[in-house]
This record gives C-alpha cells, sequence and structure tokens, in this order.
C-alpha cells in the first residue's frame, strides 16, 4: 500500500502492519506498529493493499476484502433482504457507496439507509423491500437518529468530522447546523427529553453533547481508546459508551446541566463497538469485535451477566420480538449470525455481502 503493508505467510495467515485509517484490518486503530492477523483467514493465496481497502484471494477462489468502499473497492453498495423464516438471503437492494446504518423513520413506513459513501439516503419498505425513493445530499451519513419527540434528525460524518442538526417535517429533513466536532464522529444517541445529542469522538478520543435547543456544543470530556457507540440507560442516570480500542464499556454518570463523569468501566472484552437493547428495559447487549463475543449487561448493577459467542467481528445487532434470538453482522466473514439467546450459542449463519454493517428486522424487540 501507500504507508502500509500485508504479506501472506507459509501457513496460510495474512499479516498486516502500518497506517490502518480505514480499519481495513483488526485491531480498530489507526496505525499497527507489528504485523498483526487478519482476522479470519487461514487459507490466503494472495493478498492485495491499498491505501483505504485490503483484499484476500483464498484456497477457494473467493475473495475477501475489507475497509472503505469510496470508489467501489469492495464492490456495489447493497442491502441484502434475509426471509426470516426460512433464514435465506433472497435479494439485495442497490443503494449507493458504503451503506453503513439502518434506521426506522418516526412512523414506521421507511428504513433509511445511510450511504456515507455518496452523500445519500435510501428509503425502502420494511414490508415489501422496495426502495421508496433516494434523497441526496446529505453528506457523509455514517450515524443518524431521530429525536423522541420526531421534530430532530441527525446524522454523524464520520470522515469529514461533523455532526449535521436538521428539522425533521415527517418527510424530508432540512440542515438547521453543521457543528464542527472532533476527529471522526462515530455514534450518535438522543436523550428521552429530545434536549441532548451525545456523539463520539473516535479519533480524538472524546465524548460531546449538543444542546439541540441552542444547536451549540454544551459538553466535550475526554474518554477511553477510540469510543464508538453510545447508549443512555433507561433511567437516564448512566451513559455507556464502547470503547473499540479497549476492552469493555466506559460508564459516565449524568446530571441534568452538567459535564457527564466517567465512573468506571464494564469489562467485556476487546473492541466493544456496538449497542442493542434486549427490550426488557434493563438489559442491553455490547458487541466485542476483536474478542468475537456479545456480552450481555445489566444496567441496574453495571455488570455482565451472559456472554455469548460471535464469530468474526461482529458489529451491529437487532434481536427478535421475543427476545430468544440475537441477529449479528460478522464483518469479516460475510455473514449474518443469528444467535439462540437461551442456548447461548450460534444457530445459523446467512451468507450476505461483503462487510455487512447495520442490521434491521421488521419483528424486533423494544429498543430500551
Amino acid at each position: 500500500g501507500v504507508d502500509n503493508f500485508c504479506a501472506v505467510t507459509a501457513a496460510g495467515r495474512v499479516l498486516c502492519w502500518g497506517a490502518n485509517p480505514s480499519f481495513a484490518f483488526e485491531p480498530r486503530t489507526r496505525f499497527l506498529a507489528n504485523p498483526t492477523a487478519y482476522p479470519v483467514v487461514t487459507d490466503a493465496q494472495q493478498v492485495v493493499v491499498g491505501r483505504y481497502a485490503v483484499c484476500v484471494r483464498r484456497a477457494t477462489g473467493a475473495v475477501l476484502c475489507s475497509g472503505r468502499n469510496l470508489a467501489g473497492q469492495l464492490g456495489r453498495g447493497t442491502v441484502s433482504v434475509i426471509d426470516p423464516v426460512r433464514w435465506v438471503e433472497t435479494g439485495r437492494i442497490a443503494t449507493g457507496k458504503e451503506p453503513h446504518h439502518l434506521y426506522m423513520t418516526p412512523d414506521e413506513k421507511s428504513v433509511i439507509v445511510a450511504n456515507a459513501g455518496s452523500d445519500s439516503l435510501t428509503f425502502i419498505d420494511p414490508r415489501t423491500a422496495t426502495v421508496q425513493r433516494t434523497l441526496r445530499g446529505i453528506i457523509d451519513p455514517y450515524h443518524l437518529r431521530f429525536s423522541p419527540d420526531m421534530r430532530w434528525f441527525v446524522t454523524a460524518a464520520n470522515r469529514l468530522n461533523h455532526i449535521d442538526l436538521y428539522r425533521w417535517d415527517g418527510e424530508n429533513p432540512v440542515l438547521v447546523k453543521r457543528i464542527a466536532t472532533g476527529r471522526t464522529p462515530s455514534h450518535l444517541w438522543i436523550d428521552g427529553g429530545s434536549t441532548t445529542v451525545w456523539a463520539s469522538m473516535q479519533d480524538s478520543n472524546e465524548l460531546v453533547a449538543i444542546d439541540l435547543a441552542t444547536q451549540q456544543l454544551a459538553h466535550r470530556v475526554t474518554t477511553g481508546p477510540m469510543p464508538a457507540d453510545v447508549y443512555v440507560t433507561p433511567d437516564e442516570r448512566h451513559l455507556l459508551l464502547g470503547l473499540t480500542g479497549g476492552e469493555g464499556v466506559q460508564v459516565f454518570e449524568l446530571a441534568a446541566g452538567q459535564a457527564p463523569r466517567a465512573v468506571g468501566q464494564v469489562p467485556t472484552g476487546k473492541g466493544a463497538h456496538a449497542f442493542r437493547a434486549l427490550g426488557d428495559r434493563r438489559h442491553v447487549l455490547v458487541s466485542n469485535r476483536v474478542a468475537n463475543t456479545i456480552s450481555q449487561i445489566d444496567s441496574t448493577r453495571l455488570a455482565v451477566v451472559a456472554d455469548f459467542p460471535a464469530p468474526a467481528g461482529p458489529d451491529c445487532m437487532d434481536v427478535s420480538a421475543d427476545g430468544s434470538l440475537i441477529m449479528v453482522g460478522s464483518r469479516w466473514a460475510g455473514r449474518l449470525t443469528l444467535i439462540d439467546v437461551a442456548r447461548r450459542r450460534v444457530v445459523h449463519q446467512v451468507k450476505v455481502g461483503k462487510s455487512p454493517h447495520g442490521v434491521w428486522t421488521l419483528d424486533h424487540a423494544a429498543r430500551v
């Protein structure tokens, strides 16, 4: 690559080191000082590495790629449609470059796909799996949120270092304010009163708070390494922050009008990344991308009460309406992995496209 390197060993492993600006290989750090094994692969025949992506040809002839997809390096941006009875992929919907997170509109008539690489949003009918429309001119939408009062739509520009605040009229977002932030805004959360946006800054190790009434930065605090997803407990007493560069979840105490105060960590596993509430207003799941596990945290005790195996870089999750099944994207294997909650084991995997990220199902548990 330009300032990074990969090599294939005699044993079929791929070792990479140097600059890692797009997290083409784990761990998710911007620079790897020492050769580090590319996840999953044990039968590599050839590796090609660029500034923002790496591709490996395996003994089977299959090609596995990861990194950014700004110029289509990883293939065409699509969303996989999966039959939730037979658990097979039934089709793929073309969206835009780098589709990342998925989010439901407040009226639940559309699932929005954030296409960061093409500055657009794709609206999909969740019942028919057909494209309703494409909204262009939404700059670098990586993560997105609606406020609970349905008045605000917020996006995080992961590549361009800003957060955009939009007014939502039920149909279209109207930009109100673009706020420069720290480096690499990652994930967002909006409080229950629709007053504050919480956002993690992945590469400057910060958590910021934005006051929606004034559209100004209200607080900025230092966090642990590479903060990712944000989750506020149902009682709104604590904020949880996944530390992708660490080995657990950082805990902050919240008080009205005050900056959040760091009060400890919940050890979960290396690469703590994305949250998903289990739906019982008490427990929340966190995916540990390097440890290849998912941890269940009791939000009242702030302690792990269960762990689940989750292979190949678990990322975003959804939970079935009855709480019995976890659906998680396995980034490095190109699979949707299904985990039985009661038995704490993987029960099925569905082959999808490269580097699956956002996951959403119509038949889902409550998101608190």
